[in-house]
């Protein structure tokens, strides 16, 4: 029980965060944390429930399959196995699903090749990304409505116990070990996709 509120109280706080960002229009997005490994049961975010407030029922504990280990009313997010995918076969800790402006212009702009690419950006060191010319490499995967086919799309993509992938016209899902880390990384994921937008604009009015 102990590591059970830890864990909410952890994710609560990580979601208060993003809400104070205003990163979750209308109700959009999801977030989880693990609570064991074996068996695997983690924390994730009730379907339907408007992110900006916090509640008791923000959250409800799921098991390997996602479906609810406790008795409960609560519907788990509709996404919740792209979360049970990457659990499953990593050693990540948390796994956090947003929706914003940018990250859907951008998977949009470059949605056709797959991937976009960043480079020459100091926010990518937060992504353990050092050198000096490194490149940052993000794979963008299809919008399916079916969960099972969204999830086979975001499968060959688990590599590690961090990780990303743009869904197109839809969000962002970023892994990492813990809380901290996910967060850390959803962060400077968002100021790339946000100075890459701007820059673009910026670039086109310098033209007309």
């Amino acid at each position: 029980m102990g590591n059970y509120l830890a864990k909410w109280n952890e994710l609560s706080e990580v979601k208060r965060e993003l809400a104070e960002r205003d990163w979750f229009y209308g109700t959009s997005g999801n977030l989880s944390i693990k609570v064991d490994s074996s068996p695997l049961t983690f924390l994730v975010t009730a379907s339907g429930k408007d992110k900006r407030k916090t509640t008791l029922e923000d959250f409800l504990l799921v098991d390997q399959d996602g479906n609810p280990a406790e008795q409960t009313h609560l519907k788990p997010s509709a996404e919740t196995l792209l979360h049970s995918e990457i659990y499953g076969r990593t050693n990540a800790g948390c796994s956090l699903h947003i929706h914003t402006v940018d990250n859907n212009v951008i998977s949009e702009l470059y949605g056709d090749a797959g991937k976009v690419v960043f480079k020459g950006q100091e926010i990518i060191k937060a992504l353990g990304l050092w050198e000096e010319d490194a490149e940052l490499h993000l794979p963008i995967i299809p919008n399916y409505a079916d969960i099972p086919r969204l999830a086979s799309e975001l499968i060959p993509h688990i590599q590690g116990d961090t990780g990303a992938v743009l869904i197109r016209n839809h969000g962002i899902t970023v892994w990492g070990k813990n809380a901290f880390e996910a967060k850390k990384h959803l962060e400077a994921y968002e100021f790339l996709f946000n100075y890459h937008v701007k820059l673009l604009t910026l670039r086109q009015a310098a033209l007309n």
